[in-house]
Formats: structure tokens, C-alpha cells, sequence
């Protein structure tokens, strides 16, 4: 059986008046559909000896088939309007009070969502105090669906300008909705699930940050989270960043996106010092991190044998996994695991990024030149040529400090292994001056005691450093 059924073609035509707005959709049928899940959720009222129908963990078939078809049919404007006329949100309320099948609860939490899609009906359900406590609560669901559909609804609400303050101010005050993303992001297998959820921590961090505070700051006290009964379970001491660090090792191979979303969480989290010192003040004194980090830069990221247009395509994930190291790099110096012994390879990674940029910068001068872009074009290439800009920002900021710390034994490393040479070095100075020019001066110096000849030709190549030397 499909999940969600596509919805059958109706007899609506045939009913004058009976047809949900544009569509074809009978209002008959979907309110007998609806009827029946109040009959569901509530039977002990018309036979109060009966078993509880709540008590059930599945739904039969038929009952399925129907409310996923109105699942699908919320998609439409009209569609969800009727349901919000007819208070379906209501009686959802009553599905996840009562129900215990989580089939049933996922599928309606999936109905809200698509009608939250549209902006007063997504007013609505956002200021329904009730109905945003209990939605917070499905985030301490055992059941993956549930989750997912409940972590798309909160995306739904928070990118709605109108209303996403309303759900920042109610999960600031809703303890358990760290505990709850924590026990998700450390614990599930589910990518998809932990893409949709790393999606609204990104959404909630860029938009407060005296959330993004309370939460880094948080983990200092247990509270009550996700439990298969009604007894409520103990969870550990969650801290944010082992959280974000372990979804990010679940999804980094199946979804790129999803990757590139907990990078720019942990980018987010370096924009305050609070957030810089969770990384490197962590039990493990931030190694995890920069292991991470240094795997997806020197191993996976950027290789030697991939185009340069790769560049292009990994431009977002590579300038938040570079902020991040800059952040770690400028602040932990001390720590060994940074020292250019065991970080040399992100030098000549920079390198090669900006040497990356270079040829595609080259390539877009040349293909403008064959043909003009329409406008549309040109704006794209705008914002392209922006995030391309931030990459460089970050990559000459880095490499500057890098300079700084290369040895003679690290350059004589680099000049055997064929990865300093002129054309690199001269790149990096390329890159760096006249902004970062201490730093060349620096590595120049140590240049010259490593290889006088490529030294003095640099010098002839950038005249601005012989008068510093």
C-alpha cells in the first residue's frame, strides 16, 4: 500500500454545492471521513462497555486509505480551509490526547503541517496556545514519522516571518524541547529525520540568539523526555555540540544537505564566544570537532582529482566548516591537535580552494564575454558570486593565520611533497595581500631559510615585500 494514497476522483460534480471550493473534492466525504475519526478517538461515549478504540495501535485498513487521502488533499488551499472550518485542528487535539496508534497521530500531525503551508490558517494553529503546547510535546515522540511530520511542521511555522517568534518564544519556554532535539540528533539513524530536525535548530539558532545561548548553556539539569508508555524517562546530561557532532556523522555519507545544515549549526555557534568555548572547552577538549572536520576537509571535500568546478558546489559547506576551524584555530593555538604538524594539510587545502576559485572565476569571465545573461542570470550569478566571496573571506582569514605557524620543518615537508611551489605560494600571496601582509612577511621569512631561490622569485613576483625585508 502507498503511504499516501493520491486522492480518487470524486462525486462532488454530480452534488450542486457540494464541492470544497475550486475542486473537486466532495465536502460530504471529507466530512464523513472526519466523523469518523472522531468516532475513533471517542467511542467509549456511544458504548461506554465497549474497549477503548484509543487503546488501538493501528488503524484498519480502510480507515487509513481515508485519512490519507484527505492528507494529500490538504495540500490544497481550499481543502485546508474547509478543514480549519470544520476545527479538524480540534480534533486532532483529540487524536494525540487519546490515540495510541502512532500511525494515526503521524498522519495527523502531516495534515496540519500541509495546511500550515498557508498563512492564516498557519496564524491560526501558531496562536492556539493548546494546540502549539501539545505539538511541542510530539517532539518527544518514540515514532520516527511522528517526529519527522511534527519537525516539519515546526519548519513550516518558523519560516513564516508572521509567526515564527510566537514558536521561538513558546520552545524558549519549553525546557523540554532541548532534551528532546538532543535525544533525536545523538540517538536516531533516521537521515531523514535528522536532516528535517538539524533544519529547525538552523532555523531557530539564525533567528534568536538568546535561544541559541540558553541552549549551548544548557545541559546542566535532567528532565523528562521521550518514552515508548506514560511513565516518564530520565534523559542523560545532553550537551548541544556532541548532539550536532553525532547527526552530523549519521548523515555526512547519504545527504549532502543535510550535512551542509549541522555545519552551519556549528558556524552559527562560533558567532558568540559562548558558543566558540562549547566547542573547545568540551570534555574531549574539542578533538572530536576537529577530527570531524579535518575528515570532511582533507578527505572528502575539495580532493586533488576533483574539478574545480567542484568548488561551486560545495561552496556553503566548505565556508562553514572553514569558520569553524578559523574559530577553533584562533582560539585553542595551545591545543596540540592544532598545532601545523597535524593541521598542515588544511594549508594546502586553502590553497586549493582559492586556487579552485581562481579557475572558475576565470571561466565565468570567459563564457560572459561569449554570450550575454539575461537578468534573471545575472542575479543569479550575483548571489553566487557572493557566497564565493564569503568562501574566499573565510579561506584567506584562515590561511593568514596559518602562515603564521608554519615552520622551516613544515615548508621543507611542503616543498618535497611538491605542494609549495611558486605557482601556489603565489596564489596565496595573491589571495592575502595587501590585507593579511604581516602574515606573508612571516611565512616569508621562513620561506627563505627553507628555499632562498623561490623566496627572492616571489619577492620579484610581489615588489610591495621587499621593502619590509
Amino acid at each position: 500500500m502507498d503511504r499516501n494514497p493520491s486522492p480518487p476522483c470524486s462525486d462532488a460534480e454530480e452534488e450542486e454545492g457540494d464541492a470544497v471550493g475550486n475542486t473537486v473534492y466532495s465536502k460530504h466525504w471529507l466530512f464523513s471521513v472526519l466523523t469518523r475519526l472522531i468516532e475513533v478517538i471517542a467511542p467509549a461515549e456511544a458504548d461506554p462497555a465497549a474497549s477503548p478504540e484509543g487503546a488501538r495501535t493501528e488503524l484498519d485498513e480502510e480507515m487509513e486509505n481515508d485519512i490519507c487521502k484527505v492528507w494529500d488533499m490538504s495540500m490544497d488551499e481550499d481543502v485546508a480551509l474547509f478543514l480549519q472550518e470544520f476545527n479538524a485542528p480540534d480534533i486532532f487535539m483529540g487524536v494525540f490526547a487519546k490515540s495510541k496508534c502512532p500511525r494515526l497521530t503521524e498522519i495527523c500531525v502531516g495534515i496540519l503541517g500541509n495546511m500550515a503551508c498557508f498563512q492564516d490558517i498557519c496564524m491560526s494553529i501558531s496562536k492556539d496556545e493548546n494546540l502549539g503546547q501539545v505539538l511541542l510535546q510530539r517532539l518527544c515522540d518514540s515514532d520516527s514519522p511522528t517526529l519527522l511530520e511534527t519537525s516539519r511542521l515546526l519548519l513550516t511555522c518558523l519560516s513564516q516571518p508572521e509567526v515564527a517568534n510566537v514558536w521561538v518564544e513558546r520552545i524558549r519556554e519549553n525546557p523540554s524541547v532541548y532534551d528532546c532535539v538532543c535525544f533525536i540528533m545523538s540517538s536516531s539513524t533516521n537521515v531523514e529525520l535528522l536532516v528535517k530536525v538539524g533544519e529547525v535548530v538552523d532555523k531557530l539558532f539564525d533567528l534568536d540568539e538568546e535561544l541559541m545561548l540558553n541552549w549551548i548553556k544548557s545541559g546542566t539539569c535532567r528532565s523528562v523526555g521521550p518514552s515508548v508508555d506514560d511513565s516518564p524517562e530520565e534523559l542523560p546530561d545532553f550537551k548541544i555540540v556532541p548532539c550536532i557532532l553525532e547527526a552530523a556523522k549519521q548523515v555526512r555519507s547519504d545527504n549532502p544537505e543535510g550535512l551542509d545544515v549541522y555545519m552551519h549549526i556549528l558556524q552559527l555557534l562560533t558567532t558568540v564566544d559562548e558558543g566558540i568555548q562549547a566547542i573547545v572547552q568540551s570534555p574531549d577538549g574539542g578533538k572530536e570537532t576537529w577530527s570531524l572536520l579535518y575528515e570532511l576537509v582533507c578527505q572528502e571535500l575539495c580532493q586533488p582529482d576533483d574539478p574545480p568546478i567542484i568548488v561551486q558546489e560545495q561552496k556553503t559547506v566548505l565556508a562553514s566548516i572553514l569558520s569553524v576551524l578559523s574559530a577553533m584555530f584562533a582560539s585553542q593555538t595551545e591545543q596540540e591537535y592544532t598545532r601545523m604538524r597535524k593541521s598542515k594539510s588544511y594549508f594546502f587545502l586553502l590553497i586549493r580552494i582559492l586556487q579552485y576559485m581562481e579557475s572558475c572565476g576565470k571561466r565565468a569571465v570567459e563564457n560572459s564575454k561569449e554570450s550575454e545573461q539575461e537578468e534573471t542570470g545575472r542575479t543569479d550569478v550575483n548571489e553566487e558570486d557572493f557566497h564565493l566571496k564569503i568562501l574566499k573571506d573565510i579561506c584567506c582569514e584562515l590561511l593568514s593565520n596559518m602562515l603564521q605557524e608554519l615552520t622551516k620543518e613544515n615548508t621543507l615537508e611542503g616543498l618535497h611533497q611538491g605542494h609549495l611551489n611558486e605557482q601556489t605560494c603565489s596564489c596565496a600571496f595573491q589571495n592575502l595581500l595587501p590585507l593579511y601582509s604581516a602574515s606573508v612577511e612571516s611565512f616569508l621569512e621562513v620561506l627563505r631559510e627553507a628555499d632562498q631561490t623561490l623566496a627572492d622569485n616571489l619577492e620579484k613576483r610581489f615588489p610591495s615585500l621587499k621593502v619590509h625585508t
